[in-house]
């Protein structure tokens, strides 16, 4: 069944990044002239998805208009004649990338817990999650890589992937994985946040991943987990054990805009190529670089 539908859980605190995050969802961050969540929403779009549920909560409605139409600017844009064309029909276009829709997150109970909340919007399908914390920028899409590398494959799911610091694997997950060719794997379990020696590689799961609709019944029957939440992850394993999942060492550069750096990097890469400024902007770094 090919996949058309995806969940894009944005409903956390953004408590990294406060005070910045008190009043504008991290979602909302630009990378130089977009928010992070138009990148998400746009990789999505180019991978062949057509319906996104954002998973939001309270005093994230900026989202919503980012999406939605701006009648008031759009008529002053065209007053600006054809000057002013090409914002106007940036404006028009990032409303028409997708279907979406929203649902509230009523408590922050776990990225798990944020997913169930997308089981009527789902129905029986397989679908795409894309993290609201993790803009991934590459030529290839990288839920897209994940799509193929599911239907090739025939396993039950599929995750996007990459080695982590060693240091580093106490933050995230590690995965049990054996080749299957180039950059896909088989993943046959995972844990989450694992303690020292419990991890099966420094592989851990990062921003993506395609699951069967069956992950909402594991999810309702699975026991909240690390820093008492409920863990997606947790859930995944039992699929991964039973049926296995494909690991894709995905291509493209990811940014966690729920870390400081991770937003400086973002902005700083994404606008050194930037066609409008890059160049000076090259040029303004290369001299801010003499002195440090």
């Amino acid at each position: 069944m090919k996949i058309k539908k995806a969940v894009i859980p944005a409903a956390g605190l953004g408590t990294r990044v406060l005070p910045a995050t008190k009043a504008i969802p991290k979602e909302m961050f630009p990378i130089v002239d977009k928010p992070a969540i138009q990148y998400i929403v746009e990789e999505a779009a180019k991978s062949g998805i057509e319906d996104i549920l954002i998973i939001t909560s309270r005093g994230k409605s900026e989202m919503e208009d980012h999406f939605d139409r701006s009648p008031e600017l759009e008529a002053r844009l065209k007053e600006g004649g054809a000057g002013k064309r090409h914002m106007l029909e940036q404006v028009i276009d990032v409303t028409k990338l997708a279907n979406i829709t929203y649902v509230r997150q009523m408590e922050q109970k776990g990225l798990g817990h944020a997913v169930l909340q997308a089981k009527k919007f789902i129905g029986n399908e397989p679908f795409a999650v894309l993290y609201g914390d993790d803009v991934i920028i590459g030529e290839d899409p990288c839920i897209g890589q994940l799509i193929r590398a599911y239907e090739e494959t025939g396993l039950c799911g599929a995750v996007g992937m990459k080695e982590v610091d060693p240091s580093e694997i106490r933050k995230y997950s590690s995965l049990k994985i054996d080749p299957v060719r180039d950059n896909i794997y088989k993943v046959t379990d995972m844990i989450e946040k694992p303690a020292e020696g419990e991890e099966f590689s420094y592989y851990s799961i990062l921003g993506r991943c395609v699951l069967p609709a069956e992950i909402f019944d594991v999810l309702e029957n699975t026991p909240y987990g690390a820093g008492n939440e409920l863990q997606l992850t947790d859930a995944m394993k039992m699929l991964a054990k039973r049926d296995g999942f494909a690991g894709v060492d995905f291509t493209g550069t990811r940014y966690d805009m729920g870390n400081k750096l991770g937003i400086l990097k973002a902005s700083v890469e994404v606008g050194l190529e930037h066609p409008e400024i890059g160049s000076a902007f090259r040029e303004y770094i290369k001299e801010i670089a003499k002195g440090l």
